[in-house]
C-alpha cells in the first residue's frame, strides 16, 4: 500500500490502508488540533528519525480497567503505600525523565523537544496527564498520555525504582475507573503491560470504541 505524506490540511487517509505493521502517514505536524484528531481516530505519532511517523497498528494493544491484573507482591505494595502517588503534579519532569530514562520494552529518544513541546501544550489545555510515583519527595516512577472522554492513550513511561512505574500505573488506573474511563490505549505490545492485564483486540473493535467513548472535552 502506498505511504500518505500529509500536507498542511487537518486530514488522515482511512486507518484501513496503513501498511501490516501499522503505519499509515509520514509529515505533518504536531498541532493540537491534529494531535486530538489522530487520537480520536485511532492514530498516535511515533518517530524515528526526523519525520512524524502516524501509526494505527491492527491488532491494538489495549487495557479495560476493569481487567487490570495485580499480582500479590504489588498488592503488597499498595497496601503499605511503598510508594506517594499524585496525578498531574509533575507533568514536565515526568515526560523529561520518559525521555531520558531505558526501559526494557522502549525506547525514549523519540521523544524530542518537538513532541515534549506539542504535550505540554496538550497538558496546559486540560488534554495531557500525568501519573507520578514519589520515594521521600524523589520523582521515581510516572507515566503520561492523553484523555478524551472515557478514553486514556498512554504515551510512555520511566522507573528509576524497581516497581515504580508499575505502582503508578496501576493506581493511576485505579483512579481512571473511578472517574469512568472504560479504555486504555496501550498501543503496541510489551510484557510489562501484559502482565497486568492488557491484552490484543481487533483494530476495528478499537475504533468502535474511539467512536462510543472519545468524543468529550477534558
Amino acid at each position: 500500500m502506498p505511504l500518505f505524506h500529509l500536507s498542511k490540511k487537518l486530514l488522515f487517509p482511512p486507518v484501513q490502508l496503513a501498511e501490516p505493521d501499522g503505519l499509515l502517514a509520514i509529515g505533518g505536524d504536531l498541532s493540537t488540533e491534529r494531535l486530538l484528531l489522530a487520537y480520536q481516530n485511532g492514530i498516535f505519532p511515533w518517530y524515528d528519525g526526523p519525520e512524524i511517523l502516524w501509526w494505527c497498528p491492527d491488532p491494538r494493544f489495549v487495557l479495560l480497567p476493569d481487567e487490570l491484573q495485580v499480582s500479590k507482591s504489588m498488592r503488597q505494595l499498595l497496601k503499605r503505600e511503598a510508594f506517594d502517588f499524585t496525578v498531574n503534579q509533575a507533568f514536565e519532569s515526568v515526560i523529561s525523565h520518559c525521555k531520558t530514562v531505558s526501559r526494557k520494552d522502549q525506547d525514549g529518544t523519540w521523544i524530542s523537544p518537538e513532541v515534549k513541546a506539542a504535550y505540554i501544550r496538550l497538558h496546559q489545555l486540560g488534554y495531557a496527564h500525568s501519573a507520578e510515583a514519589w520515594h521521600e519527595g524523589e520523582l521515581v516512577g510516572g507515566l503520561y498520555g492523553v484523555r478524551i472522554g472515557k478514553v486514556f492513550f498512554g504515551e510512555s513511561m520511566f522507573s528509576k525504582a524497581s516497581n515504580a512505574s508499575k505502582y503508578a500505573f496501576i493506581r493511576y488506573v485505579q483512579h481512571l475507573k473511578q472517574q469512568g474511563t472504560v479504555l486504555i490505549d496501550c498501543q503496541v505490545y510489551t510484557q510489562h503491560l501484559e502482565s497486568l492485564g492488557a491484552r490484543m483486540i481487533d483494530r476495528e473493535d478499537f475504533l468502535s470504541m474511539l467512536r462510543k467513548f472519545a468524543l468529550s472535552e477534558p
